[in-house]
């Protein structure tokens, strides 16, 4: 089961079909426990609708984007590597295999875009790449219930100069992408499931990769209890778990480049790299 938040309300695709939710209101409709059989009694009764891809917004409402660093080893090498003229590249070594993960607040509705829009890359940065992302959807009891796709937009050169400039290299205007959808299955998602980054200036293909969610060194639970051992998220939240694709140290984004992150299950998140002003 999906969940697409657009520009003409909530839409559910259960089975190829499309419904429009009795709840429509962001918040309420996604923040329960036990959420694929919440929003199965939604639709119940409900008649198919046409569904216009082109009106889907960012699924975010009053929710916080957190992520979470080195859980990956090609993640550990990138950030070991960038950062060891500021002498920070033990940081990164000792995160990767600390019992206490690197997480850190990412951006809100208002810094978020979605599918098909435009994310930035800094005017004061020369080392720009996407990182996409299994994203998870927790409800405020804690509880992971949905997933979908993150492309967390990161200042390489920024947070190489110094460990301590992570909050600059990550937040600013149009840092997120999110979406398409909310992926919203019964059981946890499957440990084969696949990341895909495909970047392409004009007709060129400049980076592609692939690697399965299977090689995070952390569990997803493990990334949540941490999460919420402090902090309260009355409406859910959103937890990007980490990179396992880095384009090589030669490669930045330039304006008007595509991103195209792919999860199975879930769909494909698009993004433009927007002109510097």
């Amino acid at each position: 089961m999906k969940v697409y938040k657009t520009k003409n309300g909530i839409i559910i695709e259960k089975k190829g079909r499309y419904y429009k939710t009795k709840t429509q209101d962001w918040n309420a409709l996604m923040n329960r426990t036990n959420l694929h059989s919440a929003l199965s009694s939604e639709v119940k009764g409900q008649e198919p609708i046409a569904f216009d891809a082109s009106t889907i917004v960012a699924p975010i409402a009053d929710q916080e984007i957190w992520a979470s660093g080195v859980t990956y080893m090609r993640s550990r090498e990138a950030r070991m590597e960038e950062s060891k003229k500021a002498g920070g590249d033990t940081f990164y070594d000792k995160v990767y295999d600390a019992e206490r993960p690197e997480l850190f607040f990412k951006a809100m509705a208002n810094r978020t875009v979605g599918t098909h829009d435009l994310v930035n890359i800094r005017k004061d940065s020369k080392w720009d790449v996407p990182e996409p992302e299994l994203t998870l959807w927790i409800s405020s009891e804690g509880t992971i219930e949905g997933y979908t796709i993150g492309n967390d937009m990161s200042s390489r050169s920024i947070e190489g100069e110094n460990p301590l400039y992570l909050p600059q290299a990550k937040t600013y205007e149009r840092c997120a992408g999110l979406g398409p959808c909310v992926f919203v299955p019964e059981r946890p998602i499957d440990q084969s499931t696949s990341i895909t980054l495909e970047i392409r200036r004009g007709n060129d293909q400049m980076f592609y990769g692939k690697v399965p969610i299977s090689n995070m060194k952390r569990n997803h639970k493990e990334l949540v209890g941490f999460l919420f051992r402090e902090c309260n998220f009355p409406n859910g939240c959103y937890l990007m778990t980490g990179t396992g694709l880095v384009p090589p140290d030669d490669f930045t984004l330039q304006p008007n480049d595509e991103i195209k992150i792919t999860i199975d299950h879930i769909g494909t998140l698009v993004n433009h790299v927007a002109y510097k002003n």
